[in-house]
């Protein structure tokens, strides 16, 4: 058994906080009506429920009644993307978006693509961000909606939204942008922002999994994608989670509360954490922008060390980190973001993503430096054996 256990994934899920479950347990057990209901048990739910929008709607600067439950990110991305384009397709028939997006989002286009609809990816810098004068090349008299990411799970990379989102005003084009990182360590106001939709995902700011919400500015052209009854204001139908529901206001109110302090702590341990390595392993570059980032997301490559070697061994120091995003790492593709920054197949074998959260200490940044420099030595050592043994094989 490792010496000690220390968790460096947090941009692929957080722990629930002990207070969030505290408040979810009643509305499971207790307060079990259903919020479409007349009777008291469904009144009792449906306040609740709308306690926890309002909390929702706090965190990110709109009006409680522009919040949609959802089941989580992917579905909160899907019903922006797929609910706007379905709303505009007779006369706006054209979507943006950028090369570095969540598959929840790039599937979707992919999906309207072979509906008939127009994508334009937008390619990004070797930092990963998207030149706002791009958007404004790319936008035609058809443009429905433009949909770039807050801040990106794989490089941390921050976008310039308000820049974005003013360029699309100019035409009348919709905006959206995926906030499931940035959400809870990020400052959002979507008034400020300038935003038509927004989207959050529980589990990713120390609430419960399988929920998540999207902001829709009133007005906004929606089609539902879950099709039944009336919940939601009609933008998604069937009965809402109010457990789950109530858990994300509860962290929506958490991340609100800590918002002048937290951040701050993990960008000091971030830079500490990016220093070091730079410093201490030999040809290592960081990806990802080196101060328009997300306060815990530190992103390297490790030139003769491969992440699987890596991951395994930091797993074995009881270290949990991840090559990339959770929801691609049991595919056999590489990550699409890292070959979109400039990064070549072999860098992109090479990247590991260490990501901070609220539990993490400064022994813990020194423990995670310790035991990666020896991954790395102990597999660029094996790499250079296998590679000196073919080289005298190959002049046997």
């Amino acid at each position: 058994m490792p010496a000690r256990r220390v968790y460096m994934d947090y941009a692929a899920t957080t722990p629930m906080d002990r207070r969030v479950w505290e408040s979810m347990a009643p509305f499971a057990t207790e307060t079990f009506g259903n919020p479409s209901s007349l009777h008291q048990f469904g009144r009792d739910a449906r306040l609740a429920l709308d306690q926890a929008r309002g909390k929702v709607a706090r965190l990110i600067g709109c009006p409680d009644d522009e919040v949609v439950f959802t089941s989580g990110g992917t579905e909160s991305d899907n019903l922006a993307i797929r609910g706007v384009a379905l709303a505009r397709r007779e006369t706006h028939p054209h979507i943006i978006t950028s090369a570095i997006e969540h598959h929840a989002v790039l599937e979707p286009c992919h999906f309207l693509e072979k509906q008939g609809f127009k994508v334009t990816i937008l390619p990004v810098d070797g930092y990963g961000l998207v030149d706002p004068q791009d958007v404004a090349d790319a936008l035609l008299p058809e443009t429905a909606l433009v949909s770039v990411m807050m801040a990106n799970n794989e490089i941390g990379t921050i976008q310039p939204i308000r820049e974005i989102a003013a360029i699309a005003k100019e035409k009348d084009v919709l905006v959206h942008t995926d906030a499931v990182q940035a959400c809870g360590v990020v400052s959002i106001d979507v008034q400020d922002l300038g935003v038509d939709l927004l989207s959050i995902s529980g589990h990713k700011l120390y609430g419960p999994k399988g929920v998540g919400a999207l902001y829709v500015r009133k007005g906004t052209p929606l089609v539902a994608q879950n099709l039944g009854g009336d919940q939601e204001r009609k933008k998604r139908g069937g009965t809402e989670n109010v457990p789950g529901a109530i858990g994300l206001g509860t962290a929506c109110e958490i991340a609100l509360d800590a918002l002048d302090e937290h951040p701050a702590n993990l960008e000091k341990l971030r830079d500490s954490l990016i220093a070091e390595v730079l410093d201490r392993i030999s040809d290592t570059k960081l990806n990802g922008h080196p101060n328009h980032r997300l306060p815990g997301n530190a992103s390297f490559t490790f030139a003769g060390a491969d992440n699987q070697s890596l991951l395994i061994n930091l797993d074995l120091a009881g270290i949990a980190a991840s090559n990339g995003s959770a929801c691609a790492s049991g595919s056999p593709q590489p990550s699409h973001v890292l070959p979109a920054i400039g990064r070549t197949v072999e860098e992109t074998r090479n990247a590991l993503r260490l990501s901070l959260g609220k539990e993490n200490t400064e022994d813990d940044v020194e423990y995670v430096i310790e035991h990666l420099c020896r991954a790395v030595e102990k597999i660029r050592g094996a790499e250079k054996k296998i590679t000196d043994l073919e080289m005298l094989g190959g002049e046997a």
